[in-house]
């Protein structure tokens, strides 16, 4: 028990370092009252840019993917747990990393809508087909819509799919597509402001800038 308390601890504290925020004070704007309002990746890309909504994914990215590694180390290192342990502690610290990322207490609990710190976990937590075919989702819907929440929307239903597949093949287990079903429906109902923008046809795409003519 003390040891999913600490993983749980740990993966909050990470999952609520507000990198979008953190950017954006840098560059003199508060995310949350800019676009969207979320201190996410996507609205810090539409805000300050290219370079700094890369960085800010990154580093969202990184920390789920971290959280889950600490979990991990904790419940193999200092408690020498069995493989399930570990693995219920690499859950219990994407579960609270994503809340932490999501409802960060530094900023009230208004934070970004977990996709970025979900590809993290994703990656570290899952087998690679599971991220492997997310990400081929997301691309594939962002570029044929250019809807950043499309995409999304798409991965959160991708990844518990795919996890359920290899499940059904003896290459996941019933915890971790358990968790991959709650995190994809954290993540509709984190854009569910967006799914009312889409049906109203007013949230807005990702276009492609054209090149200046000579």
């Amino acid at each position: 028990m003390t040891l999913y308390v600490l993983a749980a601890i740990q993966a909050y504290v990470l999952g609520s370092i507000p990198w979008g925020y953190l950017a954006g004070r840098w560059n003199g704007v508060d995310l949350r009252n800019e676009g969207s309002g979320s201190t996410g990746a996507t609205n810090a890309l539409r805000v300050l840019g290219k370079k700094w909504g890369y960085a800010v994914f990154a580093l969202d990215a990184f920390k789920g993917w971290l959280s889950v590694m600490i979990g991990f180390v904790l419940a193999l290192w200092i408690y020498n747990a069995v493989e399930s342990v570990v693995i219920n502690a690499g859950v219990i610290s994407a579960i609270f990393a994503v809340i932490g990322h999501s409802y960060p207490v530094w900023l009230g609990f208004k934070g970004g809508k977990g996709i970025a710190s979900s590809a993290g976990i994703m990656l570290a937590l899952f087998p690679p087909p599971v991220f492997a075919f997310g990400l081929f989702v997301w691309l594939a819907l962002f570029y044929s819509t250019r809807y950043v929440s499309i995409a999304s929307l798409g991965a959160a239903v991708a990844l518990p799919t795919a996890s359920g597949a290899l499940m059904l093949l003896g290459q996941c287990d019933l915890v971790r597509t358990s968790i991959a079903g709650v995190m994809g429906l954290l993540a509709i109902w984190r854009h569910k402001s967006n799914i009312q923008r889409l049906m109203a046809g007013t949230e807005k795409r990702f276009e492609k800038k054209s090149r200046p003519t000579s």
